[in-house]
């Protein structure tokens, strides 16, 4: 049943200790004397916990219990090189999300300075590997209540706006590093007509929607599923799912994050199974008031298939980028299911036949898996 808004939580303030660090040119020694510092202790190990598309990389720290003490929870650091990432920007957003009641990661100190928080482990189950046929309505019921909780309870003030210079921008990664670098395109004067028409109708098809929080990456790899026994349900929180990889957080189209969950880039379900999805969101939208009585249910998954398009043209140049700039070759093998989504939707809208039939000339029979070329070193 749809429910009512949620009130803003009064949490209590999250601890952040900005802590000391000898800047040292390895950067490992960095990060260990910053853990040390904020543990008070050199009993722990640190192992690599995960990367991300970004230039963030994780470290579990696992601190080592004297005899007789109680074992102590792990710990998390994330090192967000200077330079390289917007530390300030994920404090903001954690904070945002935690005093909405969301599970963004616990903060236990921060060096803002030389780019390291510890912060809560939230495990190693994400969504994506546990996502079935038989367990998928239950994980996206946490996932449809965090993302309405988003929605409508979190502070947006001050938040960029997911605006037209935005989404044309995100979009103009596909000509550059999909078309041009992985597929090896010369793009003529009569095709780049089209491809800024095609933009420019979907930048309108945006611009149509309400406004609300948008997280940017609300998918399986982002939402984790936490243990209730070992964190409990403190001030009202939704445990799960723990929600991750906020930074890049704007205000923009009520569908984004939908979209992101139920076209995720990794993880395909039927196209009967996802209407049902997305028209139980639209009557919790409403329920919200976030979404006025007068959106159909025709209209509003209108909307949905653009922004995805939207969403799939940006993510077909990121991930060519991540292999040919950035040399993450695991990327390239998701282009097939996000290509087979933007050509979909592509095929369904006239106003976009001409741009489809470009993206089908300019594949031909390549395998999209394949590299043209390989990275710098």
């Amino acid at each position: 049943m749809p429910h009512a808004a949620h009130s803003a939580l009064e949490l209590p303030p999250i601890p952040i200790l900005d802590t000391e660090v000898i800047s040292t040119s390895d950067r490992q020694a960095e990060l260990r004397e910053f853990v040390r510092g904020a543990l008070a202790s050199g009993d722990f190990t640190v192992s690599r916990a995960s990367a991300d598309a970004s230039f963030r990389s994780y470290w579990r720290v696992v601190m080592t219990p004297h005899a007789g003490d109680p074992v102590q929870a792990d710990r998390i650091v994330m090192d967000a090189p200077p330079g390289k990432e917007d530390l300030a920007g994920w404090l903001d957003i954690a904070a945002r999300l935690h005093n909405a009641g969301l599970h963004a990661p616990g903060i236990f100190a921060v060096n803002r300075k030389r780019g390291f928080v510890l912060m809560e482990d939230l495990g190693t189950r994400t969504y994506l590997p546990e996502l079935t046929q038989a367990s998928v309505d239950t994980l996206y019921a946490d996932a449809f209540d965090a993302l309405l909780r988003m929605q409508t309870t979190v502070d947006v003030a001050g938040l960029p706006a997911y605006d037209r210079e935005r989404l044309i921008g995100e979009m103009e990664l596909l000509p550059e590093w999909f078309l041009k670098r992985h597929l090896g395109c010369t793009i003529s004067c009569e095709e780049w007509d089209i491809i800024e028409a095609a933009f420019t109708f979907l930048v309108h098809a945006a611009e149509e929607q309400p406004r609300a929080f948008v997280h940017r990456d609300f998918h399986s790899r982002n939402l984790m599923i936490v243990d209730h026994q070992a964190t409990g349900n403190p001030y009202g929180m939704l445990v799960n799912p723990g929600i991750i990889d906020f930074q890049d957080a704007l205000v923009g189209p009520i569908t984004y994050d939908l979209v992101s969950l139920l076209r995720d880039c990794y993880v395909e379900w039927d196209a009967e199974r996802l209407a049902g999805w997305v028209e139980s969101y639209r009557l919790r939208l409403q329920s919200t008031h976030l979404l006025g009585p007068e959106v159909s249910a025709a209209r509003f998954s209108r909307w949905f298939d653009l922004m995805g398009l939207q969403r799939h043209i940006k993510v077909l140049g990121i991930f060519c980028r991540l292999w040919y700039r950035d040399g993450k070759r695991q990327y390239l093998d998701d282009l097939p299911l996000c290509w087979r989504y933007a050509i979909t939707v592509a095929r369904r809208y006239p106003e976009l036949h001409a741009f489809a039939a470009l993206l089908e000339g300019a594949l031909g029979e390549r395998d999209l898996r394949m590299p043209r070329e390989l990275p710098p070193a």
